[in-house]
């Protein structure tokens, strides 16, 4: 139905039914968490044969010695085919992306890029795609960069609005990007949007793009979307140095014991490691070998990836059924997305509602992630937008996850119409 058609009368009377409604299923005393995008047991339980060898023995020398500073020769390999990148610009690092960000985010803070200043030196700017990732815009909130909404349109991020931006300022020295199954829309930047990204002209000589290419092999679907790639197409235009790509195993082997790697141009490359061999010897190539033993090629991890999906699809198919039953189509208080990949569903429900609806659900015994998480600052200005992780909650949970959501934002949503009725 359109909530927004009912007359007062109608309003006041569906929302005591809702509230009986509500307090019915808070009163069942559930526990479910929601919150985060993290693999559940059952997924970890996919690489537990990675934690029983290989044998010490059989580890290559170079695997159990320092030196590789840029990782072990045929990780970086595997990597470069899967991010269809040479294995010449493939830095291997420890279990997490996010800190390789982080580091890279800190060394043009201290250090600059291609013999610029530093950007500590001035104010400096961030384009944040939004809804977007939370972690992200905590980097740049953390380092006192001032970030810069840009709406996201279903094909990736405004990109007037983009090139407006960084043509025109060049206190705008970086974008942050998840490009294919974006958190938490789930949309995959469209072949006209990565074009524009890697050949759009730049005020800043520094400016970078960091493209966390998270979901890389990350499917929900025999149809997956297609990604461009864009350091092919700055490569041809120039522009590779502007580049950073990002990607992990966390959420193809064991979250938290995964690996990661950047993609970079060889200048970036060099640059970086001038640093990073003041920050350590090398990273954990035992870590190294052992998921390269266990991927072993990009065909055994779609094959790997494919029983992954086996596990969390369903989860994703349920709360999209239970929307589409509960609110349809025409509802104009709620509109989801219905992802292809990624860990993410978005939820946007009636303006000025989405934190109403995390403070029902929680007090129901559901966690969510907190509302406005979704933008730089905690703010969505609208408070409409709730990211929803099903994969971590336990499959017979979800039934009851998916319970309290709905009621809550049937509540609070019929509270608001009927409080701006009356």
């Amino acid at each position: 139905m359109k909530y927004s058609e009912l007359t007062k009368e109608e309003l006041s009377a569906l929302l005591e039914t809702q509230r009986r409604e509500y307090e019915d299923v808070a009163a069942k005393g559930y526990k479910v968490d929601i919150a985060r995008g993290k693999p559940c047991y059952e997924q970890a339980l996919l690489a537990a044969d990675m934690l029983q060898g290989p044998a010490a023995d059989q580890f290559p020398k170079a695997a159990l010695n320092y030196g590789n500073l840029e990782g072990l020769p045929e990780v970086r390999e595997l990597f470069a085919k899967i991010l269809g990148l040479d294995a010449s610009e493939i830095f291997v690092g420890g279990n997490s992306s996010l800190n390789l960000m982080y580091d890279t985010v800190q060394r043009g803070l201290q250090f600059g890029f291609g013999g610029c200043e530093p950007w500590n030196k001035t104010k400096i700017k961030f384009l944040c795609p939004v809804p977007g990732y939370d972690r992200h815009f905590g980097i740049c909130e953390h380092f006192g960069i001032e970030m810069i909404n840009i709406p996201m349109t279903g094909h990736g991020p405004n990109m007037d609005l983009v090139e407006a931006y960084v043509a025109s300022d060049a206190s705008v020295k970086g974008i942050w990007c998840i490009p294919k199954y974006s958190n938490p829309t789930g949309e995959t930047y469209s072949d006209e949007v990565v074009e524009r990204l890697a050949t759009m002209p730049v005020a800043a000589k520094d400016f970078r793009i960091f493209w966390d290419n998270a979901y890389c092999v990350h499917e929900l679907t025999d149809s997956p979307d297609k990604l461009a790639n864009i350091m092919a197409i700055a490569k041809k235009a120039g522009t590779e140095d502007r580049i950073f790509e990002f990607t992990s195993t966390s959420k193809i082997t064991l979250a938290g014991a995964g690996v990661a790697c950047m993609g970079m141009s060889a200048a970036n490359l060099k640059e970086a490691l001038s640093h990073i061999t003041f920050q350590t010897i090398g990273y954990d190539k035992v870590n190294q070998y052992r998921h390269l033993v266990y991927l072993k090629d990009p065909e055994h991890i779609a094959e790997i990836m494919d029983k992954q999906r086996a596990i969390i699809a369903p989860k994703f198919a349920a709360i999209i059924d239970a929307f589409e039953r509960n609110f349809g189509d025409d509802c104009d208080i709620a509109k989801w997305t219905n992802p292809k990949g990624g860990y993410f569903i978005s939820l946007d429900v009636l303006e000025g509602c989405a934190k109403e609806v995390g403070r029902l659900c929680k007090a129901a015994g559901l966690t969510l992630t907190s509302a406005g998480a979704t933008y730089p600052y905690g703010r969505d200005d609208a408070d409409r937008n709730l990211r929803i992780a099903p994969t971590f909650t336990n499959a017979d949970d979800l039934p009851a996850a998916i319970e309290i959501l709905v009621a809550s934002v049937k509540l609070a949503c019929v509270a608001k119409l009927a409080e701006e009725r009356a």
